[in-house]
């Protein structure tokens, strides 16, 4: 037994290494890298040509002593790890109870008409309603605290998980259903053993949108009572024109973005490598 989970690990630990080798030397990361270091180089150029007021943009060196400053003396009392930590914390929470209710809900839905029928009015009446608009209701049901902030990013990425569920059941090739109901498969059987990995690819897809819908909601969420938090202080560094923070806080809580997604990416690659879901956007 100690010798199969060594293997184990070890075959677990060379998926990864495989994963992250092909996606570093992928030609496609190569151009996108590229596509970084021009925005970069203009960024510069724009700066030191006195083209740009540096009050509004500030040059990348002031940038990088920014995240200095704030990641060793803090701002407003918290350093960049903390705010950071904050954020994260908001955003994974919100996530994991959006995909922990959206996926069986979809899978419900899609699975059912008569579901479908009774929950999909519900969805799609919120699903276009204003953050700003939805946080001054749940300001005034949950108060100022946390509850408010999770409840708004929750309600955020819950319709895109619940859309991208449903059109991954549907999308279900009916051929596959209609073997497993002749071979005697029971719906628990159905469900984990046809519609998920069937439909598992599409979802991972949804959880990704959802992630980025949580992401754009998190400065709403954070703009109310909160004392710590990215979206927070982007929100209050620009109430004094310190646009070095301001833009510090953007580059962070992009690239945070950015290494989730790519995480789920390789997650998806790892558990269904018989797909093309990690194709999907830019590699």
């Amino acid at each position: 037994m100690t010798s199969f989970n060594f293997f184990r690990r070890q075959i677990v630990l060379g998926g990864i290494a495989n994963s992250i080798k092909s996606f570093i030397f992928d030609k496609y990361f190569i151009y996108s890298l590229t596509t970084v270091s021009l925005l970069l180089l203009t960024w510069i150029l724009l700066t030191a040509s006195g083209w740009a007021n540096e009050l509004f943009l500030p040059g990348p060196v002031k940038v990088w002593q920014s995240f200095i400053s704030v990641s060793t003396e803090g701002y407003q009392g918290s350093t960049l790890i903390t705010h950071v930590y904050t954020s994260l914390f908001r955003i994974l929470s919100a996530f994991f109870l959006s995909c922990l209710v959206g996926i069986p809900l979809g899978i419900l839905m899609g699975a059912s008409k008569s579901a479908r029928s009774f929950l999909n009015p519900l969805i799609e009446f919120y699903r276009p309603l204003p953050p700003l608009g939805l946080y001054t209701l749940l300001v005034m049901w949950l108060g100022i605290g946390e509850e408010s902030k999770l409840a708004l990013l929750f309600l955020a990425g819950l319709p895109g998980m619940i859309i991208a569920t449903i059109q991954a059941v549907e999308d279900v090739d009916d051929s596959y259903l209609r073997v497993a109901k002749a071979l005697g498969a029971s719906r628990r059987v159905i469900l984990f053993h046809v519609y998920l990995p069937s439909a598992g690819p599409t979802i991972l897809a949804g959880m990704r949108i959802s992630l980025g819908f949580v992401y754009i909601v998190l400065v709403a969420a954070e703009i109310v009572a909160a004392t710590a938090g990215i979206g927070w202080m982007i929100w209050d560094a620009s109430k004094f024109l310190l646009s070095d923070v301001v833009i510090m806080g953007l580059i962070v809580l992009g690239l945070t973005g950015v290494f989730l997604d790519l995480f789920m990416r390789m997650l998806g690659k790892l558990i269904m490598p018989w797909t093309s879901f990690t194709r999907v956007g830019v590699t």
